[in-house]
């Protein structure tokens, strides 16, 4: 099977195979993502505190399936996020329970875009 030529990196003008990541490309990467992370305030000053986990644990309990795929789920979401609706943060008609894939997915890209 033939393979796929090399290609050039437009990080540090190396040669790379394909489906291979530039070393210099993952370590600018890793130092945005933790200049990004320093910014962010903490899960509790987001409120995500215990009464939160009590509720999410209970939720799970309750829908133990992903909403949009129907795998086991293991996150509980917000419809409409907590920065828009702060006073509907434990409220349950708005969580949604979503396995890590969906979440990751579909959901991110849905919150990016509004």
């Amino acid at each position: 099977m033939p393979r796929s030529a090399p290609r050039v990196c437009g990080h540090c003008g190396g040669v790379h195979p394909k489906g291979e990541r530039c070393p210099a490309s993952a370590a600018r990467d890793r130092e945005r993502k933790a200049r990004a992370d320093a910014k962010r305030p903490t899960a509790r000053s987001r409120g995500y505190d215990r009464e939160w986990e009590a509720a999410r644990a209970q939720y799970l309990a309750a829908y133990p399936s992903c909403r949009r795929c129907g795998a086991k789920a293991s996150l509980v979401d917000h419809i409409i996020p907590i920065r828009k609706a702060p006073h509907r943060r434990l409220d349950r008609t708005n969580f949604q329970s979503l396995c890590t894939a969906c979440h990751s997915g579909h959901k991110q890209s849905l919150d990016r875009r509004t």
